[in-house]
């Protein structure tokens, strides 16, 4: 649930509105693409711009796992700053190549982040919110007992058209058994 502060007179316009037809979203902070909760704590995204900030922000974010290689924009890095939100940077090249090496240890890194619940509300995002973010989602799929079948489903939803083979591979091939030992220093 997001709860904005108006003023008064904000409220009133937008009543006003309300009774003329009009759009309330323009009153809402745009989600980033691609936004959707994964788990209690746990969100997903596309690249945040200006406009999605305030949205962000209504969610109290504690971390955020940024999964691309270039430094953080100013902006953003401004409002991480500006929060105390912890940014976890795991710098992973986007790539279209069939046959691209996913760095399996920084999958492991990444979900232990994910998994230490003193990092919730998290946020996980690369640039589009597809390939990357949708690999460490299946994997945390994974790790919560989803059939292969219902983490590839999730996959495609955000990936669309432009699934990548060598993501669902290396999901489908993710050891789940080399995170027990993380999970339980966590705990």
């Amino acid at each position: 649930m997001m709860i904005l502060k108006i003023t008064e007179e904000e409220r009133d316009s937008s009543a006003d509105a309300a009774k003329g037809g009009a759009d309330l979203s323009l009153f809402l902070p745009p989600p980033p693409a691609n936004f959707a909760a994964v788990d209690r704590g746990i969100y997903r995204s596309g690249f945040p711009n200006a406009d999605s900030l305030g949205f962000l922000g209504a969610l109290d974010l504690r971390s955020i796992v940024y999964l691309c290689p270039e430094p953080y924009p100013n902006a953003n890095a401004e409002f991480v700053r500006s929060r105390g939100i912890r940014l976890f940077q795991f710098p992973i090249e986007g790539s279209k190549e069939l046959f691209v090496n996913i760095p399996r240890d920084t999958i492991m890194v990444a979900l232990r982040v994910l998994l230490d619940i003193r990092n919730h509300p998290v946020l996980i995002h690369c640039n589009r919110g597809k390939h990357r973010t949708g690999t460490l989602v299946g994997c945390f799929r994974k790790l919560q007992n989803w059939s292969l079948s219902s983490v590839f489903e999730e996959y495609v939803r955000f990936a669309a058209a432009k699934a990548r083979m060598s993501d669902l591979k290396f999901i489908e091939n993710f050891d789940v058994s080399c995170m027990t030992q993380s999970m339980l220093d966590i705990y």
